[in-house]
């Protein structure tokens, strides 16, 4: 079977529906839209609920699909530990939170299997700068 085409979206964990985006994204190429959706919340049911998701959909010539689920944005993952809704809206001199190496290290781990990285160190550098363009400081243990 030849891929036609890929959709990347990012749905709320067992919140998927075929209201926008999704709906019009997978209608367009064909697919059947409430078979998505009911597998993609059988899969991330067990997940916090509301959890934005990153979804890469493969689409086939027969319009059936494939589709891989990535781990949470980094964003969302220290916005989660440090108990917070939003980064700060001047990230370079409004401080909103602190976060420790340990925690860095732990959101690193989960991150691990979706980064173009497979060095622990390189993906906490880049962990870093996302707290930092958040205004969140890093502190050491």
């Amino acid at each position: 079977m030849s891929k036609i085409s890929y959709i990347k979206l990012q749905i709320l964990s067992g919140m998927a529906n075929p209201s926008p985006p999704i709906g019009p994204a997978l209608g367009q190429k064909g697919i059947n839209i409430m078979e998505f959706c009911k597998s993609f919340n059988k899969k991330t049911f067990h997940l916090e609920k509301g959890m934005p998701i990153p979804v890469i959909i493969t689409v086939f010539q027969d319009r059936s699909f494939s589709y891989i689920i990535k781990s949470p944005p980094s964003s969302f993952l220290i916005k989660k530990y440090l108990l917070i809704k939003k980064g700060s809206d001047k990230p370079g001199t409004k401080i909103i939170g602190y976060i420790k190496e340990d925690i860095l290290v732990k959101i690193a781990n989960i991150k691990l299997l979706d980064m173009n990285s497979n060095n622990i160190n390189s993906i906490i550098k880049c962990l870093i700068g996302t707290a930092c363009s958040m205004g969140v400081k890093i502190e050491s243990n």
